[in-house]
């Protein structure tokens, strides 16, 4: 049995949780809606506030699905009740943020600010003070969405292992070179 499948989810107060046709889960919160299309083949039941995932078989591809689903619903429940938060942090002489709204402009290094319109459902905010690295803000209820995004905006310019420029997540260790030494 799948240890992360067999989990059951507790569905918090004032979160509701319904099966529709075609094994698609809605999860409603205080935050928002998202929802999830469930594999035709994993049971989903929901009883007394809380929500049990099930397999027919103990096939290989049955296994990795249950835990799988599991997680995705567990990660509903959480984003409309908290939702979740990635920090960015853009390393380098030069770089800097900036948004208006839901566009994110970023001077990175190259001879163009690269801009990006950040999905509707996520909000973005930028932080720049003085003898700081500038932050990025992301914030939203669709963890998937959330870190696609973040990890979209880290590849414009990832960290490199030298000097340790680049767009990071708050946090994030890069592992440094020594680079070249001086002769003799």
């Amino acid at each position: 049995m799948s240890r992360v499948g067999k989990k059951p989810i507790v569905v918090p107060a004032g979160v509701t949780i319904t099966v529709g046709k075609d094994n698609i889960v809605t999860v409603k919160g205080a935050k928002g809606e998202l929802k999830q299309a469930v594999d035709r083949d994993i049971v989903v039941e929901v009883k007394d506030g809380i929500v049990n995932i099930g397999r027919p078989t103990d096939q290989i591809r049955h296994r990795a699905l249950h835990g799988l689903y599991r997680a995705l619903i567990a990660n509903l429940v959480k984003g409309v009740t908290e939702g979740y938060k990635k920090d960015l942090e853009l390393v380098g002489v030069g770089y800097k943020a900036a948004n208006q709204g839901n566009t994110l402009d970023l001077s990175l290094g190259y001879s163009h600010n690269i801009i990006i319109e950040i999905p509707s459902e996520l909000k973005v905010t930028t932080l720049t003070e003085k003898g700081q690295n500038p932050k990025i803000f992301l914030e939203g209820i669709d963890k998937q969405l959330l870190g696609q995004v973040a990890a979209k905006i880290r590849g414009l310019r990832k960290p490199e292992p030298y000097k340790g420029k680049g767009v990071k997540y708050s946090g994030e260790f890069i592992r440094r070179k020594a680079g070249k030494s001086a002769g003799k």
